[in-house]
């Protein structure tokens, strides 16, 4: 078990890259030229690599005073409308592109709130994704949909089931009410395990549960409250989020009074408990703020070496090509990351215009996809083989990362990096802050310094 060392994250544990990408998000730029995103896609043709298709939804009733995703919070349900017509544009404009041989291994509905939509709209986008891409008939595709549980009954969860899902991503961020009120999300305990009962009674093959620690009037006792609730349910995973309190940045958290916040100090406490207590129930701690129980697949492929990053998170399809499609979503198309638009409105005028919405990426070069296989090696295997990376990329891991090694110096006299025989290895005890041991890779990362990054732990 990972020791949660109060002292580790606070001299570790400051702001750095989540990397679902290397190079991070934070270096796309404007200048990445369509013609690099269709060379990318006829590359993944050729070599036949799977697909991992993420729609995003970006709609959502109410708001939650903490949220700082891509979202248009409106009660005009009439707005999904359009949005879907110009989404199914944008379907077949990237399908025409890609090889229809090519399965669909995983695919993700996030947002905003993918139940938004009503059942009509759900079952007419999957027919339309059906329709243009081979998706898996026989369950063993990772189908997952982003669920807010004020949204879904017994009857549409039935029907999430029917047309293909089977993972679901459920937001529960806290069971305190007191704490739900500040946050403008009101979800009783009895509504989470409605979801959980009747997800299980449709044959789910895994449930996720987020949860945010540094909420308005959350504590250490309370969090320990909500967490011991939670884990009766037994949710497959957990997501434990810490919370960036931005007003500046983003509007929306300047509803939330900055006086019944938790203190820094309190805070961390909250977060070591919160690891201490997913661990003693079971819980394997995946990496970051992800945790698994011993059987979901994400711990036995993290066991067994196969586990993968991407702007999904850990993953195990890595390996395939990310098509996104809606406002702001990102394609990961093997050396090329492409973004649509973050303004509705310039996403819709490229559609409309016949366009792969692009309004930023970046096209790796040498150096970064080098780069991007120490880092996500790291923190997916916790290993790297150096003898194996000489033999991949044909240069000397040590010559190479000469710099990179001598601010590597403190983290192996602290015991949180060892040579393991040939292997560069983050320990057990440097686990828990393994994004601040790959940053010495991340050439960017000095950089970046100024980005409004979130702390690492």
């Amino acid at each position: 078990m990972t020791t949660w060392n109060p002292d580790l994250i606070r001299r570790f544990g400051g702001p750095g890259a989540r990397y679902t990408s290397y190079p991070p998000a934070t270096q796309f730029h404007e200048e990445l030229r369509f013609a690099d995103v269709e060379a990318a896609v006829e590359a993944g043709n050729r070599e036949r690599r799977d697909l991992s298709l993420y729609c995003h939804i970006p709609f959502c009733a109410t708001v939650c005073y903490y949220c700082a995703c891509n979202r248009i919070v409106t009660a005009n349900r009439r707005r999904a409308v359009d949005y879907l017509a110009h989404l199914k544009s944008e379907l077949r404009r990237k399908a025409a592109m890609v090889s229809p041989q090519r399965p669909v291994v995983q695919m993700h509905w996030g947002g905003g709130t993918p139940t938004f939509l009503n059942d009509a709209q759900i079952t007419e986008l999957v027919y339309d994704l059906a329709r243009y891409f081979r998706l898996l008939e026989d369950d063993r595709g990772d189908y997952a949909m982003e669920i807010d549980p004020r949204t879904v009954d017994r009857s549409r969860l039935g029907l999430i089931r029917g047309l293909g899902f089977n993972r679901l991503s459920l937001g529960v961020q806290d069971l305190d009410p007191r704490v739900q009120q500040a946050v403008n999300r009101v979800q009783p305990l009895d509504m989470i395990r409605r979801v959980f009962d009747d997800a299980a009674d449709f044959g789910f093959h895994s449930l996720n549960a987020d949860m945010i620690y540094g909420l308005p009037w959350q504590s250490e006792s309370s969090l320990a409250r909500s967490l011991e609730q939670l884990v009766e349910l037994r949710p497959n995973r957990i997501s434990l989020y810490n919370y960036a309190h931005l007003p500046a940045r983003f509007k929306i958290q300047r509803q939330i009074a900055e006086r019944t916040l938790p203190s820094p100090t309190e805070k961390l406490a909250m977060q070591v408990r919160a690891g201490e207590m997913l661990q003693q129930a079971g819980y394997e701690l995946i990496g970051m703020d992800h945790f698994a129980l011993p059987d979901d697949e994400m711990a036995v492929a993290r066991r067994q070496g196969r586990l993968h990053r991407n702007f999904q998170g850990y993953t195990l399809h890595g390996d395939a090509d990310l098509l996104g499609f809606g406002v702001s979503s990102i394609s990961d198309l093997g050396d090329v990351y492409a973004q649509a638009p973050k303004r509705l409105e310039d996403w819709e005028q490229a559609v409309a215009a016949g366009r792969w919405p692009l309004e930023r990426g970046y096209r790796l070069n040498r150096d970064d996809r080098l780069r991007r296989s120490v880092i996500m090696g790291l923190l997916c295997d916790l290993r790297l083989d150096l003898a194996a990376f000489r033999e991949n990329w044909g240069v000397d891991f040590t010559d190479y990362f000469a710099d990179s090694l001598e601010q590597l110096g403190e983290f192996e006299s602290l015991g949180l990096l060892a040579m393991e025989g040939s292997d560069l290895v983050i320990t057990e005890a440097g686990r828990l802050v393994a994004r601040a041991l790959v940053q010495p890779f991340d050439r960017f990362a000095v950089a970046s310094q100024g980005e409004r990054f979130s702390r690492i732990i």
